[in-house]
């Protein structure tokens, strides 16, 4: 492909792309198709000569548009903001342009720099003192596999570099939230810490870590001979935004020389908005915290933030350096391959730095509040209403409720009336939201958080959920 030809075509992919945007309310949310479908549209073996790409925007259009569920649509209320704003898709058009290789400063000083002070501006918007440094990990997912790998080695001064897991005499336990993301028990079974040393603590009727019961497991595990390795406090859950009370996870994690992970991963968001630091109070006392702000804020995927104190724990844990990668400037920079899993880096930070030059940290913070506004707005309707009933407090921008008609008891028939009422609100297509099962009750989840959902489309999701729930009875 000519620099002519690529300026062709991407001038018709970027006028796709705005297309695709300006019409995305008119499209099904979900996508529609069923299993095999797109895969049937595509050649069973691959094109032996090469063509142009004048077709690409057609087969978009035929091909991979009816697959997509619209992550962007102003109706998407499921799982959780995905948002990827015009400037996060020019930055990465910028990245892919440039075609940086990030694993260390001198493969692109510019990456690292920026990646750098990037994450500086972040930590100041979202309140953290100068104590923590971050950096950019793919996901939430890795980042606290990062968090319990570090946990791992401090507990046993680097057992990585003797026996290992297997040389240890004493077991190493890892604690969660009953209602902690999954990624914490497959980040647990990934470190070798084994299924029968990791522990979830019962949560209470707000759904957050009691950590009275977090106190005596450590203390049982104490007492059996094992050693309290990590503990990781949820600020904002997955299932319902529940706050673990990380202050006093703290305290016990300081108590049995614990690492203190706080996974904030869409809630740490909000936490550019000072009114929402409440909600990790404690949090100066971990020795990590990750959050996306490829969910709510806008940059799109791949970019969480991993915030640790100690980086030369992250350092030595991460660190591999053979004589090949050594440069004569590592004394003095930042080589950002010994601070996560991978050695190849994409250049990430490009996206943040895009965003916050577009919107600012203002435009934001008006956001997240008019999200924040719009669910305490749907609250308000599901309590003053007679047959909802919700399921949890609305701390952020999620909504865990269920339709209870008059004379209904709790089982198998309520479980599956409000499993239908998700199901034909989807299957409709002009919202999108997730069933889910909260302390074993069926419920419907609302998460609000679209960079283009306003008020309107909440009230015409609340309008969709009472007749739907009025017609499957």
């Amino acid at each position: 492909m000519t620099p002519e030809e690529f300026r062709r075509i991407g001038h018709a992919l970027v006028d796709w792309i705005a297309e695709y945007r300006s019409g995305i309310e008119q499209l099904p949310v979900m996508s529609p198709v069923a299993p095999g479908a797109i895969r049937a549209e595509l050649p069973a073996r691959p094109p032996e000569r090469g063509a142009t790409l004048d077709s690409i925007v057609d087969d978009l259009n035929r091909i991979i548009l009816p697959g997509i569920t619209h992550w962007n649509h102003p109706g998407f209320f499921a799982y959780f903001p995905s948002n990827t704003s015009f400037a996060s898709v020019l930055a990465d058009l910028t990245a892919a342009g440039l075609g940086a290789q990030c694993m260390s400063w001198q493969t692109s000083p510019a990456a690292t720099e920026v990646e750098e002070m990037m994450m500086e501006w972040l930590r100041q918007m979202v309140g953290l003192s100068p104590q923590f440094t971050g950096v950019i990990q793919g996901f939430a997912s890795t980042a606290t596999l990062c968090a319990l790998l570090c946990a791992r080695e401090r507990s046993t001064n680097f057992s990585q570099d003797r026996g290992g897991l297997q040389a240890e005499e004493k077991g190493l336990i890892v604690y969660a939230s009953e209602e902690s993301h999954s990624s914490v028990w497959k980040a647990a079974r990934l470190a070798g810490f084994g299924k029968e040393n990791f522990r979830q603590i019962p949560t209470d009727e707000n759904h957050a870590l009691i950590a009275k019961e977090l106190e005596i497991a450590m203390q049982t595990d104490h007492e059996r001979g094992m050693r309290p390795c990590a503990v990781v406090a949820t600020t904002g859950t997955t299932n319902s935004t529940a706050l673990d009370p990380v202050a006093d996870m703290a305290v016990l994690a300081r108590l049995w020389g614990a690492w203190l992970h706080v996974d904030a991963a869409m809630a740490g968001d909000a936490m550019i908005l000072p009114e929402c630091r409440w909600m990790w109070g404690g949090v100066e006392g971990s020795d990590s915290i990750v959050l996306n702000p490829h969910k709510w804020l806008g940059t799109g995927s791949d970019l969480s933030a991993y915030f640790v104190r100690d980086t030369e724990q992250l350092i030595r844990t991460m660190s591999t350096n053979p004589a090949y990668l050594k440069t004569q400037h590592d004394a003095r920079v930042k080589n950002y391959r010994d601070w996560g899993l991978p050695l190849g880096r994409r250049f990430r930070a490009l996206k943040l730095w895009f965003l916050l030059r577009e919107q600012g940290v203002e435009g934001l913070r008006a956001r997240l509040r008019r999200d924040l506004q719009n669910a305490q707005w749907l609250k308000e309707q599901i309590d003053a209403a007679q047959d909802w009933e919700r399921m949890a407090p609305v701390h952020l921008q999620t909504l865990c409720i269920r339709h209870l008609p008059a004379g209904w008891a709790e089982g198998a028939e309520l479980d599956a009336h409000n499993l239908r009422i998700a199901e034909s609100v989807n299957r409709r297509g002009r919202a999108y939201l997730t069933p889910s099962i909260l302390k074993g009750k069926q419920i419907i989840r609302v998460s609000i958080g679209a960079e283009t959902t306003e008020r309107r489309h909440v009230e015409t999701l609340w309008r969709e959920l009472q007749e739907v729930a009025s017609a499957v009875q």
